[in-house]
């Protein structure tokens, strides 16, 4: 089994590779240097101020990696900032030695140091983002996407559209708001956890500056979808600075050229800490053909929700020259972001940063209409388990079946057993629910029976639940939180253990 390693350990034994790709195409031969992975620091304009977030970069300094059709995740992690850090690759189902979770058996890497992945990758559009204390905020996120043969043929023009929510103030002050504990200041360039906030004793208490309750609004609603009911719930525990799309505003968005035309596969990456979107494709219409990086019968719309850690593939076919907005409506507010889409020579409209009417609440309206194309074989389940869902702002305290991490009781399965987990919602707020080292299938929704999407992240709204199933087939030690970084902080993490895995 691959494990992490230093630089000199790396170029004494690196020499080990796994099994041929799981889905089907012939794995590459990698003799050549693993991909090289940097974390760092960086100075980012915000419009017009200079911010001090983190970067992951690989060697040319793009963001994140795009692995071939067939290519092995080979890659060497590289920290070179003054702070200890670790990268989770979301969505990916490597060994659990490698999956990015500081574990005692898997510590952050210090100040300096390297380690090495070496795994079969999934085929679509993933992610990857800090585990370590409160990093994900200052934009320690970048995108991962691996080809398939099928995509890379089809002629399609690839855009990336990754999101954030951003603040000047560093994070454990924005959690020290909302908790009534003050973490201690941390240097703003380099996010080092708070006192009391890394992962292996994130104990929070005290009182929030305040609810903030709204009502649902009603938004354009998407093609032949029913309207949801009216409910009060808590949105937006955070009033950010700035919603970025490819680290830039609406102020400067980013132009993406196309051809008059073209045919176009926008792969949407929702990587903010605390923000849920509605994405908006004006006059355009789409085709989600997969979600999560996991391929499901296509759905035509033009505005889709997208919570907290969820991705989106959508095949758009521009109707021929011109700009065409793709805009990310934050839920509950007016304010978006977005790129555009332009052929040569279009004029590019000025995108106001707010909108003319409320956003809803994201919900699971695009979720009750997925379909997997692969889905689970059919099976009784081996373990069934309920896991409640529970908290408020005042105090601003999240729990799962009343434990808050690290104090928690594992879920135990052995390998090869059918597992089902219905998630209940007793809280106000929303939560998106991932699952370390698994693809789940979501199999139901507030009690209704679904043969839904396969997805390793699940939104279950105020009052709500979820059922999702998969097969227990990767043995390990693996993180299951909400992906809202401030209620997992706050205690919303539990683990799910295989038997026999050494603690």
């Amino acid at each position: 089994m691959t494990r992490q390693m230093n630089r000199r350990q790396w170029l004494a034994g690196a020499a080990t590779l796994a099994s041929t790709c799981s889905f089907g195409l012939p794995a590459l031969a990698d003799l050549g240097a693993p991909r090289r992975l940097s974390i760092e620091s960086a100075n980012l304009d915000v419009n017009g101020r200079s911010a001090k977030v983190f970067r992951l970069v690989d060697d040319s300094g793009r963001p994140g990696l795009t692995l071939a059709p067939g290519e092995r995740f080979r890659v060497m992690l590289q920290n070179r900032i003054n702070v200890p850090s670790i990268v989770h690759w979301h969505g990916q189902t490597p060994p659990w030695t490698q999956d990015g979770f500081p574990w005692p058996q898997t510590p952050a890497l210090a100040p300096g140091e390297a380690a090495s992945y070496d795994f079969e990758p999934i085929a679509g559009t993933y992610w990857m983002h800090s585990h370590e204390g409160l990093q994900e905020q200052s934009l320690m996120t970048a995108p991962l996407v691996v080809q398939d043969a099928g995509a890379s043929q089809a002629d399609r023009q690839e855009v990336v559209l990754m999101l954030h929510d951003f603040s000047f103030r560093p994070a454990q002050e924005l959690l020290a708001d909302l908790t009534g504990v003050d973490g201690g200041r941390e240097d703003e360039t380099e996010n080092a956890p708070a006192p009391g906030l890394d992962m292996a004793s994130m104990r929070m208490s005290g009182m929030s500056t305040s609810d903030m309750l709204l009502k649902s609004q009603t938004s354009k609603p998407m093609a032949g979808m029913r309207a949801q009911p009216a409910t009060k719930m808590d949105l937006n525990d955070i009033d950010y600075d700035a919603f970025l799309a490819n680290d830039k505003t609406l102020r400067d968005p980013e132009i993406v050229r196309v051809a008059a035309g073209a045919a176009v596969r926008l792969r949407v990456i929702n990587g903010s800490s605390s923000s849920q979107f509605w994405i908006d494709l004006g006059a355009l219409e789409g085709l989600v053909a997969a979600v999560d990086g996991h391929d499901v019968k296509a759905i035509s719309a033009s505005l889709f929700p997208l919570a907290i850690a969820q991705r989106l593939d959508i095949l758009i076919n521009l109707p021929g020259p011109g700009a065409f907005p793709i805009l990310a409506c934050l839920e509950g507010s007016r304010r978006r972001t977005g790129v555009v889409l332009a052929t040569a020579g279009a004029a590019v409209p000025h995108l106001a940063e707010e909108a003319d009417r409320l956003a809803r609440p994201v919900d699971n309206s695009l979720e009750d209409r997925l379909s997997a194309l692969d889905p689970l074989s059919p099976r009784r389940p081996d373990v069934s388990a309920r896991v409640v869902l529970s908290g408020g702002m005042k105090p601003y305290r999240w729990a799962m079946n009343t434990e808050h991490w690290p104090e928690i009781t594992p879920l135990m399965v052995k390998h090869g057993q059918r597992v089902e987990i219905e998630l209940v919602n007793s809280s106000m707020m929303a939560h998106p629910m991932h699952l370390h080292g698994h693809t789940f299938q979501v199999i139901g929704l507030n009690g209704r029976v679904l043969g839904g999407a396969r997805r390793d992240t699940i939104l279950v709204p105020p009052m709500g639940s979820a059922r999702i199933a998969f097969d227990a087939d990767n043995p390990g030690r693996w993180a299951f939180h909400c992906h809202n970084l401030y209620h997992m902080a706050a205690g919303m993490m539990s683990e799910l253990r295989y038997e026999g895995i050494p603690v």
